[in-house]
């Protein structure tokens, strides 16, 4: 399973309204709920702000990568936010976030959900990537750059 499996173009969000941390991730929660059948907006929400209390996942350089497990997710789900302004994430550089990359595994998905985060990491730590995902002015281009980032990352095989 890879990251570009998961993340069809329509879960590639541009210019999402940040405003906080919370207020980012109540959109995703609220957003991935309508659609996705299985999840409910404010389950997943209390599982994101809950690992967000384990620390923070704003990996520095205006990153963050919110995660949770949820018993009534049947397969990873990826969202990726290009938010409209940077927020405070609480992140280990002390800068704010405007790239968001969601993950959400199933409960049981231990080796599957370390490597998407792997997978995720290593695609947002490429200082080239962040610079071209910024620059995308719609939500196809960004989504095409997303692809194109994970693409060059993955191991060939």
């Amino acid at each position: 399973m890879t990251l570009e499996t998961i993340l069809p173009p329509e879960r590639a969000l541009f210019d999402v309204p940040g405003g906080s941390k919370k207020r980012v991730l109540e959109f995703y929660s609220t957003f991935i709920a309508q659609n996705t059948p299985s999840l409910d907006s404010q389950e997943v929400f209390s599982r994101l702000i809950g690992r967000e209390r384990l620390g923070s996942t704003g990996i520095g350089n205006g990153v963050a990568i919110p995660h949770a497990r949820s018993p009534h997710c049947k397969a990873p789900i990826a969202g990726f936010l290009k938010l409209a302004e940077p927020v405070d994430f609480d992140a280990v550089d002390g800068e704010p976030v405007d790239l968001v990359f969601v993950l959400l595994v199933p409960e049981e998905a231990d080796d599957a959900h370390l490597a998407l985060l792997a997978q995720v990491a290593g695609v947002m730590n490429d200082v080239e990537t962040r610079s071209t995902l910024r620059k995308s002015a719609s939500q196809q281009e960004l989504h095409e750059r997303l692809v194109d980032a994970i693409r060059r990352q993955a191991p060939s095989r």
